[in-house]
């Protein structure tokens, strides 16, 4: 694949979900990888003075403010004596500069301040990774998608529960709405 040129004043690196109760389930096909693959973009998008930003999903007291429709697979979610740790961002990964948002559904962008946040700092592109390819950051994809912003998927430093679900997200859903590359081909232009 190309490498993509990003601009570091126009681009954030948004990391999706890269938080205990998260990873802390059966991840594949790049589980180890991922959150050391997001520490290492986060350190390159701070040094070029870019936005990195941390979206991470958790939901108040009886989950009162979570999705509650009925469906046939209903989420898993932790106990209300795990609820706080299990929403806490993997170690190392979170500097005093980042920004930080809090989500209750799986897209970035529904119900939070993401897109006010970027629009202000005028960000035009994002570069995604995180967990689950196929939930959250593909979620997260398609409204940056809908809203007008460029989408830069970081394949290997995404994961889902199963390598399947993760390679029919890369390979089938992802190319119409982003374009999708290694972390090694992107390329990111200081200010």
């Amino acid at each position: 694949m190309d490498t993509v040129e990003l601009s570091a004043r126009t681009t954030a690196l948004v990391i999706i979900d890269l938080q205990k109760g998260v990873t802390g389930r059966q991840l594949a096909p790049h589980a180890a990888d991922v959150p050391a693959s997001a520490k290492h973009l986060a350190q390159r998008w701070r040094a070029a003075g870019g936005l990195v930003v941390l979206v991470r999903v958790a939901f108040s007291s009886g989950y009162v403010d979570a999705p509650g429709q009925k469906v046939d697979q209903p989420p898993q979610r932790p106990g209300q004596a795990a609820a706080a740790e299990w929403s806490e961002l993997v170690p190392g990964l979170a500097d005093p500069g980042d920004l930080i948002i809090t989500k209750r559904q799986w897209g970035g962008f529904h119900g939070t301040e993401l897109d006010l946040q970027l629009r202000r700092r005028a960000i035009a592109d994002i570069v995604l990774g995180g967990v689950a390819t196929n939930f959250g950051v593909e979620s997260t994809a398609r409204q940056a998608w809908e809203a007008g912003y460029g989408v830069v998927l970081t394949e290997d430093a995404t994961s889902s529960m199963t390598a399947e679900m993760h390679e029919f997200a890369v390979r089938e859903v992802m190319p119409r709405i982003a374009r999708v590359r290694a972390s090694k081909d992107i390329v990111l232009v200081p200010p």
